[in-house]
């Protein structure tokens, strides 16, 4: 990021014009005739502004760096008009990105908050230790990502900048109180007691692909018959054993196992979890056939305490807050911003 001087006009493109006069008129000796470089006139582009934020601007090259980690995922799409597509759309993304940060940094100084080299110092040092890294091994991994040290603590000291402001102009605002943590804890609590997996039988009456009214007519009897009779004190297994015409399940009393929530069809995880251990429900209607549904057992979540949750909900509830707080803060500087893109 470069900040504009007052007073000077912006320069969209920084060009080298080649072999062009001053402008300037003056009396020169005659000079002896020389041969015209190829380059005389020619303008050459040493540098691009892709965006203006309010008085500073950010540089294709800086755009460029930002790009490093994120491009080689883009270069391995073979087809070139997709891999175009998505490494413009990265662009746009990282772009927007950097836009956001310079308006988090410019709020930064207006508030007179600020980081010193030692700071700046002390961070380094820390991610050298978390990372295994001496001087060298971090220049290494610092030029593979684009950077060099220098920059990278520019980088680092905008960052500590940046986090530095979020706590000191957003936190502030962030309120939560010990009924949102209880009423969050019920909330969690509710959904803890529903049923998340259930262990389930069947009786299958097979029907064709379209059936006729009697077919289905006769289908439906059997399966009543079947109900009446699991529900008038018969062993499910007994019974789905006897008339079941499931052949893969109906030696084993037709278990068909444990089901998770998310695991069964739509129309029939509504039925089956609902029910309770030992309740019998049908017929309900299925790709085979008919099906007499019986839930052998049931699991449901287990909840701690609250006072060994309060905690972790406090900071849950307070990091969706900060994160609402700080994307309406952030919101607000983009609408009092002067912010022109230049991306193409």
């Amino acid at each position: 990021m470069r900040n504009l001087a007052l007073g000077v006009s912006l320069l969209v493109s920084v060009v080298v014009i080649l072999g062009v006069s001053t402008g300037v008129a003056r009396a020169q000796a005659p000079q002896p005739d020389r041969p015209t470089s190829p380059n005389s006139g020619r303008k050459v582009v040493v540098e691009r502004v892709i965006a203006i934020v309010n008085d500073s601007i950010i540089l294709a090259s800086e755009l460029e760096a930002r790009m490093v980690p994120v491009r080689g995922e883009a270069m391995q799409i073979a087809d070139q008009k997709e891999r175009d597509r998505r490494l413009a759309k990265l662009s746009s993304q990282v772009l927007d990105e950097m836009v956001s940060e310079e308006l988090i940094v410019q709020a930064a100084e207006t508030a007179k908050i600020e980081v010193e080299a030692s700071e700046v110092q002390a961070a380094l040092d820390e991610i050298k230790q978390n990372n295994n890294l001496d001087d060298a091994g971090l220049a290494q991994a610092l030029a593979a990502q684009g950077y060099t040290l220098s920059n990278y603590k520019h980088d680092l000291r905008r960052q500590l900048l940046r986090l530095r402001a979020v706590n000191q102009l957003v936190a502030p605002k962030v309120q939560v109180t010990e009924e949102d943590v209880r009423a969050r804890y019920d909330e969690m609590q509710r959904r803890s007691q529903s049923v998340s997996a259930v262990s389930l039988s069947h009786i299958l009456f097979k029907l064709p692909e379209n059936p006729t009214e009697q077919q289905l007519a006769e289908a439906k009897e059997k399966a009543a018959k079947a109900i009446a009779r699991a529900k008038g004190g018969e062993a499910f297994d007994k019974v789905a054993a006897e008339v079941s015409e499931d052949d893969s399940t109906k030696a084993t009393g037709g278990q068909l196992g444990w089901f998770q929530r998310g695991s069964v069809q739509p129309e029939w995880e509504q039925i089956v979890f609902s029910m309770e251990k030992g309740d019998v429900r049908g017929p309900v209607t299925g790709p085979q056939g008919l099906h007499v549904f019986q839930v052998t057992e049931v699991k449901n979540n287990q909840m701690k305490p609250f006072a060994e949750m309060k905690e972790q909900i406090m900071r849950e509830l307070r990091r969706r807050e900060m994160d609402k707080q700080t994307a309406t803060w952030l919101e607000d500087l983009r609408k009092k911003a002067y912010i022109d893109i230049k991306l193409r």
